[in-house]
């Protein structure tokens, strides 16, 4: 197994880089995420992971430990090949992928190309123990039902620069100590209060 790569980048697209190290140029393919945080450097410590198949091996590479760890566990779920898991990880953040597993937002993979609702759906069932356990800032359980109020308030304070992980953390709490809040300004409100 090639943990990680260290050497000189000497080709690179959005899509796939060329890593010289020790004489040998090795093909690595990259998410947008990863292209965005190596896109200006020269040198590179690059997480791999390598798939090797019948006809083929192919290095997959990550800027951080932790999108290498998020792409192991979208390829353990059924349906979701490593063409799929970069897919995901080119269109969302890695934090926001985690936070819509464990916030079980379905709607958010529908954004991407390939994923429909059968895998969404499987991702979430999957990975969500998963996910709770490896992140620190794990949110509670989110209620089961559709929430509007909740998702504009969510917006909202995504546009006051709070995480993701953060907001539905705070929204959760909200929810649970005060199931009465229904109206957007209550629940912004209450959740500043957990956020400050």
């Amino acid at each position: 197994m090639i943990s990680y790569l260290k050497g000189e980048i000497t080709w690179k697209t959005p899509t796939w880089i060329i890593v010289e190290t020790g004489g040998v140029g090795y093909q690595v393919l990259i998410s947008l995420h990863t292209y965005a945080q190596i896109e200006k450097l020269e040198r590179v410590k690059i997480f791999t992971h390598l798939l090797i198949r019948e006809d083929s091996h192919t290095l997959y590479g990550f800027a951080e430990e932790s999108e290498r760890s998020l792409f192991q566990h979208l390829i353990s779920v059924s349906g979701v090949g490593p063409s799929t898991a970069q897919l995901l990880l080119s269109a969302l953040a890695p934090d926001d992928i985690r936070a819509a597993i464990i916030g079980e937002q379905e709607q958010v993979f529908s954004k991407v190309k390939g994923i429909g609702p059968k895998t969404a759906k499987r991702i979430i069932l999957d990975l969500k123990d998963k996910m709770v356990k490896t992140s620190a800032e794990a949110p509670l359980s989110l209620p089961a039902q559709d929430n509007t109020a909740r998702q504009e308030a969510l917006s909202a304070l995504l546009a006051l620069g709070f995480t993701q992980i953060q907001v539905q953390k705070a929204l959760n709490t909200v929810l649970k100590e005060t199931p009465s809040a229904r109206s957007v300004e209550e629940l912004i409100k209450a959740a500043l209060r957990h956020l400050s």
